[in-house]
């Protein structure tokens, strides 16, 4: 079984909020911990060498009494949460000192040491003039399709920005390393920079000197995307991962959204919309996209699934139960990563249960949206788990984050019981019913499998589950694990 649950959260887009969670927002740093310590319990099983649980709203120092910082590090550690730096070379100076310092107490408590890294990524688009497209006129253009406030410019003019970037990460790697403080888990959330294929960047790149010179068959989207997805990881690889791992060998290094896959991604981001032209897979309304494979040309160590309530989603299909809108789409999020990763690579998930980017006041609604339920989302992440998810890492807006948590660590918590099967079985069902009714995950140990079904429909008898040409009989019973024999 792959290695350790680690849960984490990050910052990864923007969010409408109402009056009230905007007075959340305006909580202290020691405050929305205090949020989380209340909202979350001790563990009732043993953790042993399982990774904790990560969060953005529980990074950087909040204190300058390390008193402090070690009594709610240990209460956090006792819950199976941890602290991450946060890296800043905007601020570079102030931001080591601190994540230095924050790392020594973590050393001195026996705890790991995770960093979010994201800040060092940027950027490659940094609107230089020497980075934007070439028209045939010899004008220079750029791309604003993906955000007003990033001028994306052609992707083969960024090759000089390489060393810039990768010394924002060398002068906190190497400050680390002289210190003697060994990094365990170093994540990114990079998406909008650098090259993308999506939105209006194959309208560019074709009316681009440059590009349509570098891709000769640029009309063809998938060898435009080939091309640009090759560039990207190429940019990860040689300016973050081998950087990371030059330094600190065993690290954990990934970035959002980088993962093996089946050929396809069945989710877009905020800040993405379809290319017209470019292939797809069609389910009710959804366009599924077909997808490079890169991440094994990136060089990241973990797999970063993202496994969110995207607002669009709930209007794809038409299934009468409001939560399998969600379900379905989330579950086959996870379970292509869980059938395409390879055994020894972890597989960490972002996930987001609020749903995730919705309209702004005023802009129309996909009527009858219901929030997923607090329930099924529970049931998402045993299924998740038992399919061969290793961590479950959550993003989510500042006035959610004690709700998320909460969530996030019941489940947590609970699993840690079946810990042996976690640590060590292999996952009997990748099935993900294309129409509600019974689902069901498990993981086999020997003879034993440790099975999960939640049912979206009234079947009340056993279900038979093929397990290497044996039939495993699941019977339903609402809420609960069960270890059967086969």
């Amino acid at each position: 079984m792959r290695i350790a649950l680690a849960i984490a959260i990050s910052v990864a887009t923007t969010y409408a909020v109402n009056a009230s969670a905007q007075e959340m927002k305006r909580m202290t740093h020691a405050e929305i911990i205090q949020d989380v310590l209340q909202r979350t319990k001790p563990l009732a099983f043993p953790r042993g060498d399982r990774l904790p649980i990560r969060a953005s709203r529980l990074e950087g120092l909040w204190t300058d009494d390390d008193a402090e910082v070690e009594r709610v590090l240990r209460e956090l550690d006792a819950r199976g949460i941890a602290m991450n730096a946060r890296w800043s070379p905007g601020n570079r100076e102030k931001s080591l000192a601190e994540g230095l310092r924050l790392a020594r107490l973590q050393k001195k408590l026996g705890l790991g040491i995770g960093i979010n890294a994201n800040a060092c990524m940027h950027s490659f688009c940094n609107g230089e003039e020497r980075t934007f497209h070439v028209a045939e006129d010899g004008t220079l253009f750029y791309d604003d399709s993906f955000s007003p406030r990033r001028k994306m410019g052609c992707p083969f003019a960024l090759k000089h920005r390489y060393p810039e970037i990768r010394e924002q990460f060398d002068h906190f790697l190497g400050a680390y390393k002289d210190a003697g403080l060994d990094i365990e888990f170093i994540y990114l959330d990079w998406e909008i920079d650098g090259p993308l294929e999506w939105n209006g960047a194959w309208a560019s790149s074709k009316k681009c000197t440059r590009c349509r010179q570098s891709i000769p068959n640029i009309d063809d989207f998938a060898e435009f995307q080939r091309a640009l997805r090759t560039l990207r990881c190429e940019m990860q690889r040689e300016v973050c991962a081998e950087t990371v791992k030059r330094y600190f060998p065993r690290a954990l290094v990934g970035n959002y959204s980088v993962y093996p896959h089946n050929g396809y991604r069945y989710w877009y981001d905020y800040y993405e919309e379809f290319a017209e032209g470019a292939p797809f897979k069609a389910d009710q309304r959804a366009k599924y996209r077909e997808w490079f494979h890169e991440f094994s040309l990136t060089g990241y160590t973990f797999a970063m699934p993202v496994v969110y309530t995207w607002y669009p989603t709930f209007g794809w299909y038409d299934f009468a139960n409001a939560d399998y809108r969600w379900f379905y789409n989330m579950l086959l999020v996870a379970t292509n990563a869980c059938k395409s990763t390879p055994a020894d690579i972890p597989i960490i998930s972002w996930l987001h249960w609020h749903t995730t980017s919705p309209p702004r006041e005023g802009e129309p609604t996909i009527p009858g949206l219901q929030q997923f339920s607090e329930e099924k989302y529970r049931e998402l992440l045993w299924h998740m788990l038992l399919r061969g998810t290793d961590g479950l890492m959550m993003w989510c807006p500042a006035e959610e984050t004690g709700k998320e948590m909460q969530l996030l660590q019941e489940v947590y918590a609970a699993a840690l019981e079946y810990k042996e099967f976690l640590d060590n079985g292999e996952p009997v069902s990748f099935a993900v019913p294309s129409q509600p009714g019974p689902v069901v995950s498990g993981l086999r140990l020997g003879n034993r499998v440790l099975v999960r079904r939640t049912d979206f429909d009234d079947t009340k008898g056993s279900i038979s589950l093929d397990v290497d040409g044996r039939t495993l009989r699941v019977p339903r019973v609402e809420g609960e694990c069960q270890v059967l024999s086969l």
